[in-house]
């Protein structure tokens, strides 16, 4: 009785002497390290540190055992002295090569977002079509000679070039609202694939700091502040295919940094008609740290493509021998674009526990695309090649403050955010020509100024295995469009506010199993030529969303994440091949279920895959006749990465995509495909040998498909069926690599 007596006076002791912890996580150069996750082996409280390294644990007395854990860094133990009691800790991590053993799980971390970086990290991004195929899920396709933005397949949408998913690069927006080919165009080609460090991403219209078009999800794309070293790289292969970059250490110092990256792209396609495909990029960032805790960083970065097309061809073409499958019925399509960003974002420590974030940016772009959907269809002499064009300019500036505090003594943590975005658009315009030179007729020109006016707040409060995180949106809207077809002055403006409610539920009863609830409302506006036209019915449609998912870390090398969740869209954008245009057509639900796995079969091998299965329907239409053309609902992306195994590494990748409809009764379907892709590195001193092959097994798949009514030359009537772009067959390229 007495030694029990003693055990719960001790046991009391302990709890009463208990008291929070702070302290700081750096690396061995000094720099704060973010979201390194912190958890006590003692008492099972959990931590993380914010945007300058600093943290905060609770529950936490002399020699208890803290662990820290953060990607690409060892892991680390760390026993709490008694002298560490009212001071600030100071703990450095030592770089490593990343591994599912550093993934920590608590209510307080995303480990989806983890899992993608360690797959950037184990299977590094080869091209620029490639960034996008980092995110669980997704699956691209490119139609138009290279330089059009890829068009992009997520949870049973055809999202066309970006209407239901938000992009963002450093902060900057990478989607184009009332474009002249399409709503929410996304043209992601700015970014040099060796300037990529991290990804963040999130399904569905959960994330109150992320507005329009965030309805399939958001994904945002973060550039490295400073490279570990210079670089040049040339590569060439089939197809009169060449590349060459260069990233280039310009300052490295305790309080600034610099690089310059810099690439151009060649390629003519398999096509019987070359691509005199090109692009050039160039980019600069500069990073420096200010007194009174702040920093601050420059981006300026330009790109400009142009390239001629073969453009979707019919089946029947094909079929009947007129043209071979890298043929073309209309070989003068084909554009040029460009765009020119200046980007500054700024920090500042407010307090121990405060901060201050803005960014400022500002892009001029350039537009120009000639198409031919249906051929002969609407000019039977001339044909009915379409040109789209656009100059537009957009500004905008954003700041969040942010918060660590307690509330009923657990962590509370807030962020308030507000914003602008103003769209500059100019002779946004759809025309018929003849090619690519001769005006037939205008079908649509004018001049659109959009604004876009925000504020957001962010919460999260954390008790025990649970973190609630309520959050809010508003939105201003304000579209006008001067329409210069009419022969007198003719203005016409709309304006709308919006409100949208999120909420995210998260419980982490242990370091290996993660159970989290999302719900929440987004939108995606619609193009400003619709809405002033439509007297402002619809502007914003609305996305209901709900997610019920769990994170499963088996052990340190086996990760398993699944999600069950639920999509209602209060308007449904579909392409219409004929004028190349997207245009509503009524209300959609979606139900699915994805799932994912990371296995770490041994130090050197790295296997990873997900599969995602959507049931997507028109909730308007009759049943048999409620099929939403081009929406997937099989898709799966995996493969198998080599590292850590000498001077040898390398990786085996794959997508798939099932059978799918192209028309709303199901009558016609767009043919799915398997393809795999294969890398193999050799470094030797400061080379690196590289093998790429794109369709290793020369799959014959169609890249991207649309049912379309056209009709050729010597046609009396018109005909609907798949026309398609073709995939590329076996492509071989060779890569060399200098480090210096």
């Amino acid at each position: 009785m007495k030694s029990k007596l003693i055990w719960v006076l001790l046991l009391c002791c302990a709890f009463a002497n208990a008291q929070k912890i702070s302290g700081i996580v750096e690396t061995q150069n000094s720099l704060p390290l973010e979201d390194v996750a912190i958890f006590n082996k003692n008492s099972g409280t959990h931590s993380h540190t914010n945007n300058n390294g600093e943290f905060t644990i609770d529950k936490t007395t002399v020699n208890n055992e803290l662990y820290f854990s953060f990607l690409g860094f060892e892991p680390l133990t760390y026993q709490v002295q008694a002298s560490d009691v009212n001071t600030t800790i100071k703990i450095v991590l030592t770089q490593s090569a990343v591994s599912l053993e550093q993934i920590v799980i608590s209510p307080k971390v995303d480990v989806l977002n983890s899992i993608v970086n360690i797959d950037l990290e184990n299977n590094p991004v080869k091209n620029s079509q490639e960034v996008l195929r980092k995110v669980p899920g997704l699956i691209i396709g490119q139609h138009a000679g290279g330089g059009k933005a890829e068009q992009i397949f997520l949870r049973g949408f055809d999202i066309d070039h970006g209407t239901d998913i938000n992009l963002t690069v450093d902060g900057l927006p990478v989607n184009m609202v009332s474009h002249a080919h399409g709503q929410g165009y996304s043209d992601l080609h700015f970014l040099i694939p060796e300037t990529l460090d991290k990804i963040e991403f999130g399904k569905g219209p959960y994330y109150a700091e992320r507005g329009d078009f965030t309805t399939a999800g958001y994904v945002a794309f973060k550039t490295k502040d400073k490279v570990k070293n210079s670089f040049i790289s040339q590569e060439i292969g089939d197809f009169n295919s060449f590349r060459t970059a260069g990233v280039f250490k310009l300052l490295e110092t305790a309080t600034s940094n610099a690089y310059v990256a810099s690439s151009l792209n060649s390629f003519d396609g398999p096509y019987e008609t070359p691509q005199n495909f090109n692009r050039f990029n160039v980019m600069g960032k500069y990073n420096f740290a200010l007194q009174d805790d702040q920093r601050v960083s420059f981006l300026v970065s330009h790109f400009t493509s142009k390239w001629d097309a073969s453009g979707q061809i019919p089946e029947r073409a094909v079929a009947s021998g007129l043209i071979g499958r890298f043929g073309a019925i209309d070989a003068t399509e084909g554009g040029t674009t460009s765009r020119t960003n200046f980007l500054v974002n700024h920090a500042k420590k407010l307090s121990e526990t405060s901060n201050l974030e803005s960014s400022a940016y500002f892009s001029q772009y350039n537009f120009e695309l000639f198409s031919n959907f249906t051929f002969f269809l609407e000019d039977p002499v001339n044909g009915d090649q379409i040109r789209q064009f656009e100059a537009r300019n957009i500004l905008g500036f954003q700041t969040a403050y942010t918060k660590d505090t307690s509330l009923f003594d657990n962590d509370f943590e807030y962020s308030a955010g507000a914003g602008v975005r103003y769209d500059d658009v100019n002779d946004v315009q759809l025309s018929r020509t003849k090619n690519r030179d001769q005006l037939l007729e205008r079908l649509a020109f004018g001049d659109v100024d959009q604004i876009n006016s925000f504020a957001y707040l962010k919460t999260k409060y954390t008790t025990g295995d649970f973190s609630l995180s309520p959050e809010l949106r508003l939105d201003y809207f304000k579209f006008d469009y001067v329409n210069k077809l009419t022969e007198t002055y003719d203005n016409k403006s709309e304006s709308k506010v919006f409100a949208s409610p999120k909420f995210k539920a998260v419980y982490s009863p242990n370091q290996q199993l993660q159970l989290f609830a999302k719900t929440g409302i987004g939108f995606h506006s619609n193009d400003a030529r619709v809405v002033v036209a439509n007297e402002g019915e619809a502007i914003l449609p609305a996305a209901y969303g709900a997610d019920l998912g769990i994170v499963y870390k088996v052990n340190d090398k086996l990760i398993l994440n699944s999600a069950l969740w639920a999509l209602f869209l209060d308007q449904e954008f579909v392409y219409v091949g004929d004028v190349g245009i997207v245009e509503p057509s009524g209300k959609t639900r979606r139900t699915g279920i994805d799932f994912g796995a990371r296995y770490e079969a041994l130090n050197w091998l790295y296997l990873f895959g997900d599969i995602n299965y959507t049931y997507a329907r028109s909730t308007e239409e009759l049943e048999g006749e409620d099929y939403i053309p081009l929406a997937p609902d099989l898709t799966s992306t995996g493969g198998v990465s080599i590292d850590n195994l000498g001077a040898f590494s390398g990786g085996l990748n794959y997508r798939y995509i099932k059978d799918r409809p192209a028309n709303e009764d199901n009558s016609i379907v767009a043919a799915g495909y398997f393809v795999t892709d294969i890398t193999a590195n050799y470094t030797y001193k400061n080379f690196v040998f590289s093998l790429l092959i794109e369709n290793l097994f020369d799959t014959e798949w169609n890249e991207t498909q649309f049912a379309t009514e056209s009709r050729l030359f010597d046609e009396a009537e018109p005909v609907e069926e798949i026309h398609f772009t073709p995939g590329t067959p076996f492509f071989i390229r060779g890569k060399v690599t200098v480090n210096f």
